[in-house]
Order: structure tokens, then C-alpha cells, then sequence
């Protein structure tokens, strides 16, 4: 794995990509919520920014343990860029928008990934399909009724973040594996180290976010919320987060974000059923619709 650069689709599915999609679909869909509990002690960017230094501070150990070299600068600065768009901008703005927007409908709303992606990579000479073509019409539909519902309809802040959110995430994850707009290639150091020096690099530009918004936690945390904060670390970060960008290495950008398809599932069921949040008809009606989007997206990348 010596680079995130664009690499040959793979066509059948190891042991281990098998496990990192499992990863990405079922771990992450579970994590909203968790965030969402680690809020009552934590503020968005200061949760963010330990999670992510935390969860860097063990991978790096973990890589140097194994003998694996230390990024060089020009790797750290990809870190960085990729670190402050998908981590930053993707994981910051999420944490900020469940301040006031339930965790059932911020993953409703990520499940459009799939179809800023495809946008994103048009410059890259990836051409939608006709059933991808389908699918991000239908998803922008879908996106469009649920911010009408009374859940964003109550918060403007929550759907502008949401917005930044995706849209950072998106861009790094093209930008991951096909490089800068300009042709600039953004090489991580290889495996585990990479995958730290990016955490790291995320996980310090949130803390100077909190910083810089005056974020204070509670102390001493709530047990459950300290609870949550832990298991971000090691199964939304350590997990989740090092199987995506693998996937993103080793296949399609699309395959990548398929988890969109099961996270809107898992989340709200668990939001419902566990977390006591109410979303209304027209809003699973939309996500419903976002859900059959990203259906016709991956069968017309198959």
C-alpha cells in the first residue's frame, strides 16, 4: 500500500476487504449515536480532535512497533490536507450539526456521498452511468424533501454543516485516490503510519478549532458519555476510519462509499429505539428515496 494514489479496481473481494466493508457499513452506522451521547460531556470539535489524537497516538505506536518508517514531509503534508477535509471538515462539521439534529437524519442526509462523489470525479474522466446518472438525480430529490422536514427545518445551522460535512468528506475521498485538481498526488506514508499521520494531523486541526471556539468539556464526564468517547476511538477511528481508507487504496471510490447504503438503517433504527429520537413520515420517506439513490448508483457501477 505505498500510495493512495488511483489503483486497479479490485474484482473479487479478499477476507479483508470483506472486513472492512463490514467495518464501514455496521461499525459507522452505530457511531452517530454515540457521538450524539458523547456530546452531553464533550463539545463537537474537542470530541473530534481527542478522539482522532487518541486513536493517531495508538496506530503510530502500533506502526512503529512493527518496524514502519515515519512519514516524510511531503507525506505529512497530504496528512494534513487530507486530514483537514475529511477528518476536520467531514467529522467537525457532523459533530456540530448533532448538537441539533438527531443522529437518524444527519446519516439520512450523508447517504448523498455516493453522489457528490460521482460530481467530484467527473473531472477525473469518470462518467456516470445511466443508472448513476438516475441515482444522483434521485438522491439530490431525496436530499431536497428531507431538509424540508421539521428536523433540519428547525435548525439552519445543522443543515449548513451537514452541507460542509459531505462536501469536505467528498473531496477528500476523490481527492484520496485520484489526487489534487491539477494533477498533485497525495501520497500517505504506507499503511498503519499513513493512516496515523492523518488521524494526527485531523485530530490536531479540530483541537485548535475547539480552541478557537472557546469549546470547554464538562468534567468529570458523564460515564456514559466517556463510554461513547472510547468506543469512537477505537471502533469508529482505529476501525472504521483505517478500513475506508483502505478500501479507498485497494477499490472503487464507489465501493468505498457504499456504507452510505446501510448506515441510514442502522442509524435510525438505533436513534429510535435506543436514543428516544423522533423523526417524522416525510423524512424516512426521503431517506427512503436517498437509500434507493445510492441503490442505483452501485448497480450501475458494478
Amino acid at each position: 500500500m505505498p500510495t493512495v494514489a488511483l489503483t486497479p479496481t479490485t474484482t473479487r473481494l479478499s477476507p479483508l476487504l470483506l472486513a472492512c466493508l463490514a467495518s464501514t457499513w455496521f461499525v459507522w452506522g452505530s457511531t452517530y449515536l454515540a457521538i450524539k451521547w458523547a456530546l452531553v460531556s464533550f463539545p463537537p470539535f474537542f470530541q473530534m480532535g481527542t478522539r482522532f489524537v487518541a486513536a493517531g497516538l495508538v496506530l503510530g505506536a502500533f506502526a512503529r512497533w512493527r518496524g514502519a518508517r515515519w512519514p516524510d514531509r511531503a507525506q505529512w503534508t497530504s496528512a494534513f490536507i487530507l486530514g483537514a477535509l475529511m477528518l476536520g471538515g467531514g467529522y467537525g462539521a457532523t459533530a456540530f450539526a448533532q448538537q441539533s439534529i438527531s443522529s437518524g437524519l444527519v446519516v439520512a442526509f450523508i447517504a448523498v456521498v455516493p453522489a457528490v462523489v460521482a460530481l467530484f470525479e467527473l473531472p477525473y474522466g469518470v462518467r456516470p452511468s445511466r443508472l448513476e446518472t438516475a441515482g444522483i438525480a434521485l438522491g439530490l430529490v431525496g436530499i431536497v424533501l428531507l431538509t424540508q422536514g421539521e428536523g433540519f427545518g428547525a435548525s439552519a445551522a445543522g443543515l449548513v454543516s451537514m452541507a460542509i460535512a459531505c462536501t469536505a468528506w467528498c473531496a477528500g475521498s476523490v481527492w484520496a485516490k485520484h489526487g489534487l485538481p491539477g494533477g498533485r498526488k497525495l501520497e500517505l506514508a504506507p499503511g498503519a503510519a499513513g493512516y496515523a499521520s492523518q488521524m494526527l494531523a485531523g485530530g490536531v486541526l479540530l483541537l485548535a478549532l475547539s480552541w478557537g471556539a472557546g469549546e470547554q468539556p464538562t468534567l468529570p464526564p458523564d460515564p456514559r458519555s466517556l463510554a461513547c468517547w472510547f468506543y469512537l476511538v477505537v471502533a469508529g477511528s482505529l476501525i472504521g476510519f483505517s478500513a475506508y481508507m483502505l478500501l479507498l487504496q485497494r477499490t472503487s471510490t464507489a465501493l468505498a462509499s457504499s456504507y452510505t447504503f446501510v448506515n441510514p438503517v442502522i442509524a435510525m433504527v438505533l436513534g429510535v429505539t435506543v436514543g428516544g429520537e423522533v423523526v417524522g413520515a416525510g423524512e424516512m420517506l426521503a431517506a427512503g428515496i436517498v437509500t434507493a439513490s445510492v441503490v442505483l448508483l452501485l448497480a450501475g457501477r458494478r
